[in-house]
């Protein structure tokens, strides 16, 4: 049986994917606009040390400039905001769920490093936009966060087909990845990510990140906007960063403009966007 005909089999069964972690769902409902709602969210990530190391890791990372070592969820809490570490935190544990050992081509470490980036560049590109139009910090870590979710659940549902895609990614710098991923398992990592997000009940704003970043233009992108436009100029700008993800072409004085960005910004942009893929790549060996 290809790969295609095992998959189509495996999305069908979707329900055997883990539901969402009941810490990502509890950290989703909570009220960050009271004390106890403060006080519930450093618990919950205390108890759960993968995220309590990472969310350590990332304030401690040159890209939040501490001044001192930070060695607590509550000091990198009140470095970080405490909005920015609740999506932090959403956003390993669904990932989390969903990670096979042993893994195969595709790394989550990789994933990880990659969708920090992303969510890194994401908030640096809307700061220089209109502020009547830019997303709120949580809302983009958590789009940065889970737009590849899908790579993750295509490895999750079919190893196999996973390792076909990236082998093929790597051997063919050249060509898209929705046409790799059509042509070896008949389904972008785009669909299998946003399956899987509705049957989380994530919003819609996310799906429609998880869907469309690689086709903003998209009548169906509009949900999620300007959080798709903004994923899919992150993953342009970081080529290739973390993991292999052929993007195309680049970025036009048009494309900017859709953001409501100064062309003339953009070479200073894309040197702070280098400046963050740097520390990114030192970061990840500590997270």
């Amino acid at each position: 049986m290809t790969h295609a005909a095992n998959l189509t089999i495996a999305i069908k069964q979707l329900d055997s994917l883990p539901g969402m972690p009941a810490i990502a769902q509890k950290l989703l409902a909570l009220a960050l606009d009271t004390d106890e709602g403060e006080a519930q969210l450093l618990k919950l990530i205390e108890q759960d040390p993968i995220i309590a190391a990472k969310i350590i890791g990332l304030a401690n990372s040159p890209m939040f400039g501490s001044s001192r070592k930070v060695n607590s969820v509550s000091d990198a809490a009140m470095l970080l905001g405490l909005t920015r570490v609740k999506s932090v935190a959403i956003g390993i544990a669904t990932v989390s769920a969903i990670t096979r050992i042993p893994e195969g081509v595709l790394k989550a470490n990789d994933l990880w490093q990659h969708s920090i980036a992303v969510a890194l560049v994401m908030r640096t590109l809307a700061r220089a936009m209109p502020a009547n139009n830019r997303p709120l910090d949580d809302v983009i870590f958590l789009a940065g966060l889970l737009h590849d979710i899908g790579f993750m659940a295509l490895a999750y549902l079919n190893t196999d087909a996973s390792d076909a895609v990236h082998t093929a990614l790597l051997a063919q710098p050249e060509r898209a990845i929705q046409d790799i991923e059509h042509e070896l398992i008949g389904i972008t990592h785009n669909a299998i990510g946003a399956q899987l997000a509705r049957h989380w009940d994530l919003s819609e704003e996310i799906i429609a990140v998880i869907r469309y970043h690689h086709q903003p233009a998209d009548k169906g992108a509009e949900a999620g906007q300007p959080l798709v436009t903004l994923v899919n100029f992150a993953e342009h700008l970081l080529a290739d960063f973390g993991i292999v993800e052929h993007t195309g072409l680049e970025l036009t004085e048009q494309d900017w403009q859709s953001l409501g960005i100064d062309p003339d910004k953009a070479e200073g942009l894309i040197e702070k966007i280098a400046e963050i893929s740097e520390q990114a790549k030192q970061m990840s060996g500590a997270v």
